[in-house]
């Protein structure tokens, strides 16, 4: 039977307070790191646009996450090696990831060591830039489809992409898939859930622009038209407890935490640090160290032997509730 909150000396906690109980008394859920599959690194969060509803607030002035560098990135990459974590996918995102200037250094860095690359763009201008093509095609001549790149792009009409994004979006968008498509990169494309509409008729949306740009793109396939739950942080949402597995018929090692960890440099830090997740960038209580190593076995606040505690909202509106992962 659970120990109610108030037996526990924790009477009147607020939801998601605790990092062990919740609001109702109940055991939190968490979830241990099975395997490090999957690295991120966020490249920074300036962007060249400033959308309604950014996952992390990115735009042109947003700067609380730094440039990271290529010499931290590689360092990172060489400790995932050296220590054997059997890390096979690498991450990208930001802010815009083609604005930071080490990116084409660190995409070559990541590939030449043998990882996967999956870069999160929006394509547009920064992407567009003739000394990044340049890079881009050099980079696909010798690695191939271990880089892939997928692009948000938030609807399949103009109209409520430009909603999300803003006016003048969308062909830019259009033109840097065009040209990724032309030049045969691996490509994935990015929507958002937040339509009203249901899956099938939103996939069969990006079907028809498919079709009709010549696109090799699946939209059947998951992973290469993905779908993504909105953040809305003004929607009240349950807590998850250890029971809430069970009743919603769900693991804990299906959860992204349970394979991939995130890298941030914060503005006026003295270098990058691992997080549980690539929703979390601005909470420090997340923080699990400066190395893998470190957040292996972090065991206070939010974590349990490296294991991670679900105390956050996103937990249960993107992951265990709204089935989204960055992968």
């Amino acid at each position: 039977m659970t120990q109610p909150s108030h037996d526990l000396g924790l009477a009147s906690l607020a939801k998601f307070e605790h990092p062990d109980v919740t609001a109702s008394g109940e055991q939190r859920a968490s979830v241990p790191l099975e395997k490090l599959e999957t690295v991120w690194f966020n490249t920074g969060t300036l962007c060249n646009i400033t959308c309604a509803n950014c996952y992390i607030d990115s735009s042109p002035s947003n700067d609380r996450l730094a440039y990271i560098s290529a010499v931290e990135v590689t360092q990172l990459l060489d400790e995932l090696l050296r220590d054997g974590h059997g890390t096979r996918e690498i991450g990208f995102t930001g802010g815009e990831p083609f604005m930071n200037p080490d990116f084409l250094a660190m995409l070559g860095a990541t590939l030449d060591r043998g990882f996967d690359v999956l870069v999160l763009t929006n394509a547009m201008q920064p992407m567009q830039r003739a000394p990044i093509k340049r890079g881009l095609l050099a980079l696909k001549e010798q690695h191939g489809a271990r880089l892939r790149l997928r692009v948000s792009l938030d609807h399949s009409s103009r109209e409520l992409h430009e909603a999300e994004r803003g006016a003048n979006t969308w062909a830019k968008a259009i033109a840097g898939i065009d040209w990724l498509n032309a030049n045969g990169f691996e490509i994935a494309v990015a929507g958002r859930t937040c339509w009203n509409e249901p899956e099938a008729e939103e996939r069969n949306g990006y079907a028809a622009l498919v079709a009709s740009r010549g696109w090799r793109i699946d939209p059947a396939n998951p992973k290469q038209m993905m779908l993504l739950p909105e953040m809305d942080g003004s929607r009240e949402v349950p807590e998850i407890t250890t029971r809430c597995w069970g009743i919603l018929d769900k693991r804990p090692q299906d959860m992204m935490c349970a394979t991939s960890r995130m890298v941030v440099k914060r503005r006026g830090a003295a270098g990058p640090v691992v997080l549980p997740c690539t929703l979390l960038p601005y909470e420090p209580a997340f923080e699990m160290g400066a190395t893998f190593g470190e957040a292996a076995s972090a065991n206070k606040g939010m974590f349990a032997d490296g294991a991670v505690k679900l105390c956050h909202p996103h937990c249960a509106k993107f992951c265990v509730l709204g089935g989204g992962s960055c992968s």
